[in-house]
């Protein structure tokens, strides 16, 4: 494969993952391990999550689904305490990567995000570390679902991404921290780099790219 892109997801890719987050919040309230995480796979394309990462809703509409899929699961839990875990700490290796590749190759971000004071980005632990201003402007393009009105897994976001940087699927590579994410681009051609930890992400992409990242 002649690699002419490489396509990054922002959460969990750059930042450390949500999933993290959460957990410490349901070990914070009782709540069974990773239930928010069944709570977001559950009719993936239209709960919740789906729901205000397309902006279809709000995030009153967002807090009072959310509460209502959460206990049908079994646990109670109001969307509005799950927002602020959103954001997670910049991942220096991964920027530095980012950096490399666009010396070599086009670079996009596709992001799932919602239209929130706690969007990446939007909350204070975010401001200050900067993550977003530092990372965003090394994109040549950029799709967010919440302003887009699609979101990954849906085949079309990653061909919008491609038709930006007029590239075909098979000579990108993308990278994600969500299997169910990766599936889609695998599909329609594209390296898919599942995104684990640092070494493990650097390594792939080494080899995909025939770059080497310190």
């Amino acid at each position: 494969m002649a690699v002419e892109a490489v396509i990054w997801d922002f959460g969990g890719v750059f930042t450390s993952s949500p999933f993290e987050a959460f957990n410490r919040l349901e070990a914070e309230i009782g709540a069974p391990k990773d239930h928010i995480r069944r709570v977001n796979a559950t009719n993936h394309h239209e709960n919740a999550w789906a729901l205000f990462e397309r902006n279809e809703i709000d995030a009153a509409r967002f807090d009072e689904l959310f509460l209502e899929e959460s206990t049908a699961l079994g646990f109670p839990i109001r969307g509005r305490d799950v927002l602020p875990r959103l954001s997670g700490e910049l991942r220096p290796r991964m920027v530095e990567a980012l950096k490399a590749c666009k010396q070599h190759f086009k670079v996009g971000c596709i992001t799932n995000n919602v239209v929130s004071m706690h969007s990446p980005g939007q909350n204070e632990v975010q401001q200050a570390a900067g993550a977003m201003g530092q990372v965003m402007p090394f994109f040549d393009a950029i799709i967010e679902s919440s302003k887009a009105g699609v979101r990954k897994p849906d085949p079309k976001i990653y061909l919008m991404m491609c038709e930006l940087l007029g590239v075909a699927p098979q000579n990108c590579v993308y990278l994600d921290d969500l299997g169910i994410n990766c599936k889609p681009a695998h599909e329609l051609g594209m390296k898919a780099i599942k995104v684990v930890d640092v070494d493990q992400t650097l390594a792939e992409l080494a080899a995909a790219t025939g770059l080497s990242f310190a």
